[in-house]
């Protein structure tokens, strides 16, 4: 309960992140699947911490101190996530179907980042691209799109 009066009057300066971004804010939803993404394979790389805050940056237009707020607050929101339902809902509301197919596209960047798509991954965009309603025609087709630019850069 103190917590939340604390919360509530803004004194607590973790809680700096919260106001930066709102509790409603829907790059907190993505960026949580993201962080989450990047986790399921018990394996964090470098290239995929890099490749996490390019994606918002560029994605938003953040600054790097609004990148950095970002990712510890959507590492924050995944720990306390019980599921991939509260951040998805929350997209679903707010994002069109372009957006929605966005949030895939971001999230197969993120797969791609260390180079492969562990079956956990895949599962991951899976189950994330169905509950926003993103067919499975279009996440293949968003997934071929990824890799073919992702081995472009890499030449």
């Amino acid at each position: 309960m103190l917590k939340a009066i604390r919360e509530w009057l803004q004194f607590d300066d973790a809680d700096h992140d919260d106001r930066a971004f709102g509790p409603d804010d829907h790059r907190v939803a993505v960026a949580a699947l993201l962080v989450h993404l990047v986790a399921i394979d018990g394996e964090i790389t470098e290239d995929e911490r890099r490749v996490l805050r390019e994606v918002l940056t560029n994605h938003y237009d953040l600054t790097p101190d609004d990148t950095e707020a970002l990712v510890k607050l959507a590492k924050q929101r995944d720990e306390e996530a019980v599921d991939l339902y509260g951040f998805t809902s929350v997209l679903k509301r707010v994002l069109d179907e372009d957006g929605r197919k966005q949030v895939v596209e971001m999230m197969w960047e993120m797969g791609f980042a260390d180079g492969r798509i562990s079956e956990f991954e895949d599962n991951t965009v899976w189950r994330v691209a169905e509950l926003l309603g993103v067919t499975s025609r279009e996440r293949i087709e968003i997934k071929k799109r990824v890799e073919a630019r992702m081995d472009r850069n890499a030449d």
